[in-house]
């Protein structure tokens, strides 16, 4: 559980967490060359256009910040954290500060344009924006992708297993450490 600190990346969570090896996620992944083609270009560019279309409904400012944090975000399937983006705003002239690249992944997470990896302190962009859905990750530990997962009946599963208890489930992160397809062919 994470303290009731203000922002989104700071409330209070429950982290559904499968293995007992907190440290499974390396920190340096090795780099993997996956085998089938991936246009990243086209990610991000869809990422930006679903945010852009997202803060236009809700009456969102969608500053060059926050739209350049989603980018950074996004330009990966490796969680980023931040500081690393911060690393990189700077060296943009973008942001100097902690707080400014924290407002702006709050902004992001609580219009539900990425996730927070609470295992690794970071961030992913989500392949789902403006939906309501669960967190549930699976997380390669050789290369460091994380691959959102559909997976409705797991989180009713969860929420009914609660419910036998009395306990309602509001908000549930899943992250499952493993070997992505990709790695185990390398």
């Amino acid at each position: 559980m994470v303290s009731g600190r203000n922002g989104a990346y700071n409330r209070l969570v429950s982290a559904w967490q499968i293995g007992a090896n907190r440290d499974l996620v390396k920190k340096s992944a090795k780099v993997v060359v996956h085998s089938h083609s991936h246009d990243h270009d086209h990610c991000v560019a869809d990422a930006l256009a679903a945010a852009e279309r997202l803060c236009a409904t809700k009456g969102l400012r969608f500053t060059p910040l926050r739209r350049r944090v989603l980018e950074l975000v996004w330009l990966s399937h490796k969680p980023v954290g931040a500081y690393a983006l911060l690393d990189k705003l700077r060296s943009e002239d973008l942001g100097s500060a902690p707080p400014t690249v924290y407002r702006a992944l709050d902004f992001l997470i609580e219009n539900g344009l990425i996730h927070r990896i609470e295992r690794m302190n970071a961030f992913v962009g989500c392949s789902h924006p403006g939906e309501a859905h669960r967190g549930f990750f699976l997380i390669c530990a050789d290369c460091g992708n994380a691959e959102e997962l559909e997976a409705a009946e797991l989180g009713e599963a969860i929420a009914g297993g609660a419910a036998k208890r009395g306990f309602t489930a509001r908000e549930m992160t899943l992250e499952v450490t493993g070997v992505c397809a990709d790695c185990r062919k390398a």
